[in-house]
């Protein structure tokens, strides 16, 4: 950076020119705005670029293990990879609205980290600058991101949640025209077995056969001579010609034999079936959706509960990347001597911040059950907030503000040290 080869007059209040940087373009100190302008530039690009590759590297490992939970489309369930592909990135934004945040964290507690380490923050403080000079590039980036989570949890993830249950739908109408393999018994799911002699080469089943036993009340076992599926949208059946049906209610009874010609079967009902059948479900909504739900839905009737965790949540959540960007200027924007300890107030800023955004998934699991603790939801960021300035205003008095802090860390660092201690003695990989 620029700012190493200067040197500071105090006596005459200004700073002069004592080096140039790289590239022959000198640098002067005579006004604090050229000199935030470079800094704030060089902290934001750092921190930006350690964001997006944790957030890439998170994203890439629950991709991977969505991948590999997923991994029986492919192979029990005769879908393509692309199928494969498509399910698996659907489901990402619906957990980059808890990565992201978490990513930002780790990303600034780096970058002051390094910049301390590097000396950059002593130098910029002996130069008269305040905290809020390494502060205002975390906080415009804690902004970016916070624009990126009000994207997601309002337009992406609706879309990405209705788009995943269109794909199921098709899975499951599909089910039998491509995984049924000929004289072979096909599970695909518990209660429910198919067997068919062979598939002509318009598609038709010869030799069909359905096992139902998924309700408790009753098995039913269906023998057709030929099936065919019939795509109806939004919905298909399985249509048998000239078979039987042999239902068994009481297993102490006979059962029931039923001839017919034609029958259809209803392929939804191979569904999870419930009163929210065929609605779409909180999560699956958009804000307007939310807000003001269609009078006859049922669904909205039996878990209101979650419709108001849900909404409440797509709003508070936007308020924790501020809450952290303003936790780690606290506790680790100021400068301080390499011969002190920084890894108790790593260690604590991380666990204030990682404690407020688990305290308000907790919370939001409270308004699921009632809604009187909707009032706690948004206070506890904006708590952690005020608690955040308090300190960093008391830093901006470098005795006192420091004397602060370190009453805070000296009070917590027993806490920080066997964490530490414990991630120490992990045995590695």
């Amino acid at each position: 950076p620029p700012w190493y080869g200067t040197a500071i007059d105090r006596r005459g209040g200004a700073a002069s020119r004592a080096a140039s940087c790289p590239g022959g373009i000198r640098v002067c100190w005579g006004g604090l705005a050229g000199r935030m302008g470079i800094f704030a530039r060089y902290v934001f690009r750092q921190t930006a670029a350690a964001f997006l590759l944790i957030l890439f590297s998170l994203c890439s490992v629950v991709w991977i293990a969505l991948a590999l939970r997923q991994l029986d489309v492919v192979t029990t369930q005769g879908q393509d990879t692309f199928t494969l592909i498509a399910m698996t990135t659907l489901a990402l934004p619906n957990l980059m609205a808890i990565i992201a945040p978490i990513s930002f964290l780790i990303a600034a507690l780096h970058t002051l980290n390094r910049l301390n380490s590097d000396s950059e923050l002593i130098v910029l403080t002996a130069a008269g600058s305040t905290v809020w000079t390494a502060a205002r590039p975390l906080l415009l980036l804690a902004v970016f991101v916070t624009i990126g989570l009000a994207i997601i949890t309002q337009l992406a993830q609706p879309w990405s949640f209705r788009q995943l249950k269109e794909y199921v739908v098709k899975m499951r109408t599909d089910l039998l025209t491509q995984v049924i393999q000929p004289g072979r018994f096909s599970s695909p799911e518990t209660g429910l077995t198919f067997h068919i002699r062979e598939r002509a080469l318009n598609g038709e089943l010869i030799g069909l056969m359905m096992h139902d036993t998924r309700a408790k009340d009753q098995a039913q076992s269906y023998l057709a001579e030929r099936g065919v599926i019939v795509k109806q949208d939004p919905t298909a059946y399985l249509v048998m010609n000239t078979g039987h049906i042999i239902r068994r209610t009481d297993p102490k009874e006979p059962p029931q034999i039923i001839a017919f010609d034609t029958y259809a079967v209803d392929l939804d009902q191979f569904e999870p079936q419930g009163e929210d059948a065929g609605e779409f479900k909180p999560r699956e909504r958009y804000l307007s959706e939310l807000i003001s739900p269609d009078p006859d839905c049922k669904i909205c009737m039996v878990q209101s509960g979650q419709f108001r965790s849900e909404f409440h949540e797509r709003f508070a959540s936007l308020l924790y990347p501020i809450t952290f960007a303003l936790i780690i200027v606290a506790f680790v924007g100021q400068a301080r001597s390499t011969r002190s300890s920084r890894m108790e107030s790593l260690v604590l800023a991380f666990l204030l911040a990682a404690g407020v955004r688990l305290g308000g998934l907790a919370l939001n699991n409270l308004v699921t059950a009632s809604a009187a603790f909707v009032p706690a939801l948004y206070p506890l960021p904006i708590a952690a907030m005020a608690l955040a300035l308090a300190v960093i205003k008391g830093g901006d008095r470098q005795r006192s503000g420091l004397a602060t802090i370190d009453k805070i860390v000296e009070a917590l660092a027993p806490l920080a040290r066997r964490v530490v201690g414990l991630v120490k003695r992990q045995p590695p990989g």
